[in-house]
């Protein structure tokens, strides 16, 4: 099963908001970033990435969280950020049901993220040392 197939089957079996929330954000990332490749990483979370991981999104018990790879470089003026903050590299956006997403904010951070990865690429691995 492909990691875009996956993805469908997680928003499919979630059967509440969390679902509609996931395929929401799917939808945006999509639209923000036609080339973007949908990977299904960690035993069950959906990643997207574009010259590297970018982003990903977890359905919780109570939320949905957004995570950008990269987030702490990012220009957040909307203050979307609202979990991580205290770390050197990550940031996140926890959903909650009910809560309104600024979908024009989102799609501006998405597009940051591909930036920031198309201008600073990820060094390829040496392999293993013996």
């Amino acid at each position: 099963m492909s990691a875009s197939e996956r993805i469908d089957q997680r928003i499919a079996s979630l059967g509440d908001w969390r679902g509609v929330r996931l395929a929401e954000i799917r939808k945006l990332i999509h639209e923000v970033d036609p080339e973007v490749a949908e990977d299904w990483k960690w035993m069950g979370t959906p990643v997207w990435s574009h010259d590297g991981m970018y982003v990903l999104a977890n359905p919780h018990k109570d939320k949905v969280k957004i995570t950008f790879f990269h987030g702490s470089k990012l220009p957040d003026p909307k203050k979307l950020f609202n979990g991580g903050l205290e770390g050197g590299k990550w940031r996140a956006i926890d959903l909650r049901e009910g809560d309104k997403l600024d979908t024009a904010a989102l799609k501006a951070l998405l597009r940051a993220a591909v930036a920031y990865n198309t201008t600073h690429p990820v060094p390829k691995s040496k392999g293993s040392r013996a």
